[in-house]
């Protein structure tokens, strides 16, 4: 079978490697039928990525068709279309006991510490397998997983109908993280320093766009508070993570209100304790997913969700350097970008 491998960073082969062979009990085997491009993806491409470890077949966004299954597996069947969470945690550490599975002290992510989807067949655990219906299309089954981050992120912020949500950003996450504020009832202002991006978040359902180009973190606030009576927004988002943008998040937030930051930047924020403190503000941090699977596959299956809406290009996974120029030339007009096998 072919693997798209990323060998060191910046060097990307595509290889040949035997499929895998069911080992485990608890094994699934999966023909691939397509994968999405996500930001983390490319930061291993590059080798940016804190955490991914060399050489890696990567891809964590994923959907296919069940081929074989272990002994011990009786609700899976050969022919059972599925997608896949990629979040692989040992259930027995002090976190994963806390219920906080997404950050489990021996955490390994598909497609960043084990071999990802970007692969013809791919053999993963049972738990991360969730099965999806026959007529569902490959390319809305395979995004399923970043709506579970925006799940996350938003149940970690504690959105509720009624809230004014800021999201500062509106790169590739955003549209999905306003797609769930839209579900939960909440209303979004959202940011961003490209014009184009925001006239998208608008047709995607956002109360209110700022374009924060030639603007300072001052002037930012200035208009998030004329925007909410002079209050702030309930819950902030930091979807852009860049250092500046969590500053934003911080101060353009209600006393009392949550700040959530979901980036693996290490650049400094200017955010200080007063600010924290005399508003009793909540700084929370969001990574990956904690169990959303069942509830967005009900949103996608209840039609509350559109995962496609965010998808503006698809190749073969054999282009996949055509994809990553595609995104990487042209970033203001490519959100989603589909590999098929």
């Amino acid at each position: 079978m072919k693997v798209i491998r990323v060998t060191t960073p910046g060097t990307l082969v595509i290889d040949e490697d035997p499929i895998p062979v069911i080992e485990a009990s608890d094994d699934v085997l999966i023909q691939v039928k397509a994968a999405g491009i996500c930001g983390s993806d490319i930061s291993i491409y590059r080798g940016t990525s804190p955490v991914a470890t060399y050489p890696r077949v990567i891809g964590h966004e994923f959907a296919g068709i069940v081929t074989e299954v272990g002994s011990d597996v009786s609700d899976l069947a050969a022919g059972d279309h599925v997608t896949v969470n990629p979040v692989c945690n040992c259930g027995t550490c002090r976190v994963c006991k806390k219920g906080r599975g997404n950050v489990c002290a021996n955490l390994q992510v598909i497609g960043v510490h084990r071999d990802g989807g970007y692969r013809e067949y791919v053999k993963v655990p049972r738990k991360n397998v969730f099965k999806i219906s026959a007529d569902m299309p490959w390319e809305k089954a395979a995004i399923i997983e970043p709506y579970t981050v925006a799940a996350q992120v938003t149940s970690r912020g504690g959105v509720e109908e009624g809230d004014i949500v800021l999201v500062c950003g509106s790169g590739q996450i955003a549209p999905t993280i306003l797609q769930v504020c839209n579900i939960l009832g909440a209303k979004c202002i959202m940011t961003d320093l490209v014009e184009d991006r925001l006239t998208r978040a608008k047709e995607f359902g956002a109360w209110e766009t700022i374009c924060t180009k030639g603007m300072s973190t001052d002037e930012i606030v200035a208009k998030v508070k004329d925007l909410t009576d002079g209050i702030g927004a309930d819950v902030a988002i930091d979807a852009a993570c860049v250092g500046v943008t969590l500053e934003q998040a911080a101060k353009a937030v209600r006393s009392a209100g949550v700040v959530v930051t979901m980036g693996f930047h290490d650049k400094q924020a200017q955010i200080t304790e007063f600010n924290i403190t005399s508003r009793e503000l909540d700084i929370r941090g969001s990574r990956l997913n904690n169990n959303k699977f069942p509830q967005v596959i009900e949103w996608v299956n209840a039609g509350k969700l559109e995962p496609t809406k965010i998808v503006t290009d698809t190749f073969h996974f054999t282009d996949i350097e055509k994809a990553l120029t595609k995104l990487k030339d042209d970033p203001e007009n490519t959100m989603k970008v589909i590999l098929t096998f």
